[in-house]
Protein backbone atom coordinates (compact mmCIF):
# COMPACT_ATOMS: atom_id res chain seq x y z
CA UNK A 1 0.00 0.00 0.00
CA UNK A 2 1.40 3.16 -0.80
CA UNK A 3 1.35 6.48 1.10
CA UNK A 4 -0.31 8.18 -1.75
CA UNK A 5 -3.00 6.21 -1.82
CA UNK A 6 -3.60 6.22 1.97
CA UNK A 7 -2.99 10.16 2.00
CA UNK A 8 -5.48 10.37 -0.92
CA UNK A 9 -8.10 8.05 0.89
CA UNK A 10 -7.47 9.69 4.37
CA UNK A 11 -8.25 13.21 2.84
CA UNK A 12 -11.67 11.59 0.61
CA UNK A 13 -13.10 10.56 3.35
CA UNK A 14 -17.24 9.05 2.99
CA UNK A 15 -19.66 11.69 4.45
CA UNK A 16 -20.76 8.96 7.22
CA UNK A 17 -16.68 8.68 8.05
CA UNK A 18 -16.61 12.55 8.97
CA UNK A 19 -19.55 12.54 10.68
CA UNK A 20 -18.05 9.44 13.17
CA UNK A 21 -15.03 11.63 13.20
CA UNK A 22 -11.90 10.04 13.52
CA UNK A 23 -8.57 11.07 15.76
CA UNK A 24 -6.11 9.68 13.57
CA UNK A 25 -7.97 9.79 9.88
CA UNK A 26 -4.26 8.62 8.06
CA UNK A 27 -4.75 5.56 10.41
CA UNK A 28 -8.85 4.93 9.67
CA UNK A 29 -7.71 5.14 5.81
CA UNK A 30 -4.85 2.85 6.14
CA UNK A 31 -7.63 0.10 7.58
CA UNK A 32 -9.80 0.82 5.38
CA UNK A 33 -7.71 0.20 2.38
CA UNK A 34 -5.98 -2.96 4.19
CA UNK A 35 -9.51 -4.57 4.50
CA UNK A 36 -10.73 -3.75 1.26
CA UNK A 37 -7.16 -5.10 -0.36
CA UNK A 38 -8.12 -8.45 1.13
CA UNK A 39 -11.78 -8.34 0.10
CA UNK A 40 -10.25 -7.66 -3.41
CA UNK A 41 -7.76 -11.02 -3.22
CA UNK A 42 -10.18 -13.38 -1.88
CA UNK A 43 -13.95 -11.99 -2.40
CA UNK A 44 -15.10 -14.80 0.09
CA UNK A 45 -13.05 -12.97 3.19
CA UNK A 46 -15.99 -11.23 4.24
CA UNK A 47 -18.85 -13.63 5.48
CA UNK A 48 -21.53 -11.90 3.79
CA UNK A 49 -19.62 -9.93 1.24
CA UNK A 50 -19.41 -11.02 -2.34
CA UNK A 51 -17.10 -9.12 -5.10
CA UNK A 52 -18.73 -9.18 -8.72
CA UNK A 53 -17.32 -8.63 -11.54
CA UNK A 54 -19.01 -7.50 -14.54
CA UNK A 55 -18.83 -5.81 -17.73
CA UNK A 56 -21.01 -3.26 -19.30
CA UNK A 57 -22.14 -6.66 -21.93
CA UNK A 58 -23.02 -8.40 -19.00
CA UNK A 59 -26.12 -6.05 -18.21
CA UNK A 60 -29.22 -5.84 -19.78
CA UNK A 61 -30.46 -3.67 -22.60
CA UNK A 62 -32.98 -1.52 -21.29
CA UNK A 63 -35.53 -1.96 -24.36
CA UNK A 64 -35.15 -5.68 -23.69
CA UNK A 65 -36.78 -5.22 -20.10
CA UNK A 66 -40.47 -5.68 -19.49
CA UNK A 67 -42.39 -3.91 -16.35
Amino acid sequence: MTDDRVDQRAADLLPEELAAGSDDPHAQAEAILADSDVREADPHAAPDTVLERRTSSDTVDPADQTD
